[in-house]
């Protein structure tokens, strides 16, 4: 199974606001979701998340800045090679503003009024 991380900036005690990415490129086109993906060659799940926000947010975390709060399987019966372990992570402290890039655009939403009808189905039933 394909190991991958994602990860959401969150702003504000308690939290109020959720950083979440539009994807415009690539697997999840025209979709929000949290910042993240594969692990590469010589990767920890801790280095590939603080790798991916880079690339797609323009954010610098470091690992005491990450939290992880679940892991996501997702089976793909017909598709096998498309199953993943989802490692998923919070972050409350970071350095930088996040950044749009050719594969993301960043946006804050209020955690009361995320937009799940412009994500992948599944993220109504396990990101609240």
């Amino acid at each position: 199974m394909n190991e991958r991380t994602l990860c959401f900036l969150i702003r504000g005690n308690p939290p109020q606001e959720v950083l979440l990415g539009f994807k415009k490129v690539g697997f999840g086109a025209g979709k929000y979701a949290g910042f993240g993906g594969g692990v590469e060659a010589g990767e920890t799940i801790i280095m590939a998340a603080i790798r991916e926000l880079a690339e797609e947010a323009g954010i610098q975390v470091t690992s005491d800045d990450l939290q992880k709060v679940a892991i996501l399987n997702f089976i793909f019966p017909t598709k096998p090679e498309w199953s993943q372990r989802v490692h998923v992570f919070l972050a409350q402290t970071w350095v930088g503003e996040p950044t749009e890039n050719r594969e993301m655009r960043p946006d804050w939403y209020a955690i009361a009024a995320l937009p799940f009808a412009a994500m992948w189905q599944d993220a109504s039933h396990w990101l609240p």
